[in-house]
């Protein structure tokens, strides 16, 4: 087996965050669970909308659980491959509107 930096049996460790802040770690799990409860939002939605974020913030563990999470909730992979496009759109409009910011400063330095 080839040795990665991010190991798929590391995942199944994400549990035991509490053995070295139990208080802390606990407050998580809590908050976590709570958020994931349906409300407002159905678990399947919300199941999507952590699979994009997941490839936002590009996070293998996060990637791999949300992804069995959205398939066992019914998403299909079309469903599940939008989510991820709509990340995309997201962060690369992100990074283009600050061209503003660089056009700005062309603009001052080159138009006084």
């Amino acid at each position: 087996m080839e040795n990665n930096y991010y190991d798929p049996a590391d995942l199944k460790k994400f549990g035991k965050i509490t053995e070295y802040q139990k208080e802390l770690g606990d407050k998580y799990f809590s908050y976590y669970n709570d958020v994931f409860k349906e409300g407002a939002l159905t678990a399947r939605e919300k199941a999507l909308i952590a699979l994009a974020v997941s490839h936002t913030v590009q996070c293998p563990y996060c990637i791999d659980a949300y992804t069995v999470d959205t398939l066992e909730k019914g998403c299909s992979e079309e469903q599940m491959m939008e989510a991820v496009h709509v990340a995309a759109a997201i962060r690369s409009g992100a990074s283009l509107v600050h061209s503003v910011q660089m056009m700005n400063k062309v603009k001052a330095l080159t138009h006084g």
